[in-house]
């Protein structure tokens, strides 16, 4: 009977059981900080491994490094004991959406949805810290509080007050910014699908450092393009140099070679170039230029129209097919003379027969997608006060979403979600086509100052109102549309782990903890805490349905049917037992005190070995 681990995945662990299937000579043994041995890399050598000269010390090379570089790598691998718990009170229809708003540091977020969302997501859209001189806190030591972080750091005196914000006069200016993003776009290079892509939105000051480790992370060969967005109607007469009217959103691929980048359906304008004056039964067409720009000598012929006039092909050019083609064109009267007969010969582009839309372009103006001007008249819709400075417009999310070619079904993350903008476009693509995508938006719960108008609205963080912005956003969409989509989002929150920490030398051991000790559960954790912590560490989406059942007194939770079934509550009878195995779960988790004893634990899997052989038993 297997006991799980109850923290996040330990993804050192990982690498180096994939280098060691590749190069078992290089790996050796060290002890841990607790005394236990462990698999380690020799990378002296892994190094001689991946090179055809002998290695002899460091050497130059091409490469993006800052102070502190190392420690972000090791920060994406590094594990950590924290859960994710059910805020049911906050949700909107929990028992049937499959949308989720995760509350808490989004490194912490990414490392824990690892297991359950590892090569499941399909397009990922941030909007993070742009480093504009203006402070960011994203705390990546785990251990301590958010003041204490903060007074440690030199970011507070002892009455609280603010000290620190990352002006340029700041000697780690730009390394601190890198420092932070990086290990979260590590873990978040995990998370997209093969065919997956991400977007990232950032202004002209950190452009060229992303785009490094942007290469580094995803690798260079996988980007796509550097979009230009509108941002602005004008010039901002007070800019001290040139008003900068525009933003970049980085696009990456998890493989170049999988992704395909969706079409943009056409506008009216662009219709208006079909027409069928013709009465042609293969529908609407256009004209298209015959001559191609590079000469073909092959292509060069006279071409005699109908009332008896010769076309040649202009100077230094040719035509785009050779005479025998063109007869066949002709012949097929997909050649066209103008309404009259003595026009250029042009070539009939169906509407039916070309691409059922427009490639995407670098440049996205504001008419196209919006700006920041509409942004805010959005979100003021939605929410009279003004609560939120820097939205991003739904219509440059729904841009996204159709560019990035999710079908009607996939999933959407957004790990610095803000007010939501993510979420509410989703739910505008789901209600004008009828599709079930579905978003995972996460926020670091962030406090409203004081004087803000978000927190005279009774908004004490950003979360509230993100949450709050999607609830109003799914009311309008579905008063306005009537659309059957799935109007909901499940809250959940990072906390510290549900499993007490129970490592104490003897000498600190009294009656009082020994009598703490006998659970090793936490007396404020519910049923439902363990079982999410629970499908975090077994791989399941977080977005599954959940059904509660009593079986002989005892609270029985179910997973998607039987994909899991759990049992936290203590003395579990041998019926009960029964009754759970034949429901022929594909996983069975209880608690450790479930059982008296040994013999007990013992005759729970005799039980599942004759009832149901296949289940993976497990206990916390």
């Amino acid at each position: 009977m297997e006991k799980l681990k109850m923290q996040s995945f330990d993804l050192t662990q990982k690498n180096i059981e994939a280098i060691e299937k590749l190069f078992p000579n290089v790996i050796t043994e060290v002890r841990d900080g607790d005394g236990k041995l462990k698999k380690a890399v020799d990378f002296d050598l892994l190094n001689q491994e991946l090179s055809s000269v002998i290695v002899e010390g460091d050497k130059e090379r091409y490469q993006l490094t800052w102070p502190g570089k190392k420690a972000a790598m090791l920060l994406a691998n590094t594990p950590i004991n924290k859960t994710l718990r059910p805020i049911k009170e906050e949700s909107v229809d929990w028992d049937n959406t499959q949308n989720l708003y995760i509350e808490g540091d989004n490194l912490e977020v990414l490392k824990l949805l690892q297991e359950s969302y590892l090569g499941k997501v399909k397009c990922i859209y941030i909007d993070p810290p742009y480093n504009t001189g203006k402070d960011f806190i994203y705390r990546d030591d785990f251990k301590q509080l958010a003041d204490e972080y903060l007074e440690e750091s030199g970011q507070v005196d002892e009455n609280g007050n603010r000290l620190f914000q990352n002006t340029e006069s700041n000697g780690r200016f730009h390394s601190d910014w890198l420092t932070m993003m990086y290990p979260r776009l590590k873990l978040a290079r995990s998370l997209l699908r093969d065919d997956g892509v991400i977007f990232i939105s950032i202004d002209d000051n950190e452009v060229a450092n992303l785009r490094k480790i942007c290469d580094e992370i995803f690798g260079s060969k996988n980007f796509v393009v550097n979009i230009v967005w509108q941002k602005k109607y004008g010039p901002a007469n007070d800019a001290k140099l040139i008003s900068t009217t525009h933003e970049h959103i980085l696009v990456y691929t998890k493989n170049s070679e999988s992704w395909i980048p969706g079409l943009i359906p056409r506008n009216k304008s662009q219709l208006a170039a079909f027409s069928n004056p013709d009465n042609d039964p293969r529908g609407i067409w256009r004209a298209s230029d015959l001559s191609a720009r590079t000469y073909n000598k092959n292509c060069v012929y006279p071409i005699i129209g109908p009332t008896g006039k010769t076309f040649y092909p202009p100077e230094s050019r040719s035509w785009i097919v050779t005479e025998e083609k063109f007869k066949e064109l002709l012949k097929d009267n997909r050649i066209t003379f103008g309404r009259d007969g003595n026009g250029r010969p042009m070539q009939k582009k169906f509407l039916s027969e070309v691409k059922k839309g427009i490639t995407p372009e670098s440049w996205w103006s504001r008419d196209k997608v919006g700006d920041n001007k509409s942004a805010r008249y959005e979100i003021k819709d939605l929410i009279p006060e003004n609560v939120f400075d820097t939205p991003k417009p739904s219509t440059l999310i729904t841009y996204i979403i159709k560019i990035a070619n999710i079908g009607t079904e996939g999933i959407i993350l957004d790990f610095f979600s803000g007010s939501a903008t993510t979420a509410h476009a989703v739910m505008q693509l789901n209600a004008e086509d009828g599709g079930n995508r579905k978003y995972i938006m996460v926020q670091l719960p962030e406090p409203t100052s004081e004087d803000s108008e978000a927190y005279k609205a009774g908004y004490r963080n950003i979360c509230e109102i993100g949450k709050e912005r999607i609830r109003r956003a799914a009311k309008k969409i579905k008063e306005e549309t009537n659309a059957d989509i799935d109007y909901g989002f499940r809250v959940f929150r990072v906390d510290s782990s549900n499993m007490k920490d129970v490592y104490n030398r003897p000498s600190e051991l009294d009656q009082g903890k020994l009598e703490q000790l006998e659970s090793n559960i936490k007396e404020d954790r519910t049923a439902e805490d363990l079982l999410i912590q629970a499908m975090l560490e077994c791989g399941l989406e977080l977005s599954l349905p959940m059904e509660t059942r009593e079986i002989e007194g005892k609270k029985v939770l179910f997973v998607a049917g039987n994909s899991l079934v759990a049992c936290f509550d203590e003395e579990v009878s041998e019926q009960v037992i029964k009754e759970i195995a034949k429901e022929q779960p594909l996983r069975v988790i209880f608690r450790d005190h479930s059982f008296k004893d040994d013999a007990d634990r013992i005759n729970v899997e005799e039980i599942f070995k004759m009832l149901s052989p296949a289940t993976e038993i497990k206990v916390i």
